[in-house]
């Protein structure tokens, strides 16, 4: 669980927003086939600017960001 209350974190969002936007422009840099890097790059840095969590559902925690935070702190 590690990851996810790390991912919900404040510098969880920005990681995800850095390392997205990096995919994103690496992606549509090398072009070809590699924008699927960018549409990668493109989905983590939403999931880092509007604070979702795309990991969290698969282990029962809320997809909400601010939802995922209060559900760690309440254990």
């Amino acid at each position: 669980m590690f990851i996810l209350k790390f991912l919900g974190s404040t510098t969880g969002r920005w990681v995800r927003g850095i390392v997205g936007v990096a995919l994103l422009v690496l992606g549509a840099w090398l072009g070809g086939y590699w924008w699927i890097l960018a549409v990668v790059g493109a989905i983590v840095a939403a999931a880092g600017i509007f604070d979702f969590c795309l990991l969290a559902p698969l282990a029962g925690r809320p997809f909400s960001g601010k939802k995922l935070r209060a559900s760690f702190a309440s254990k």
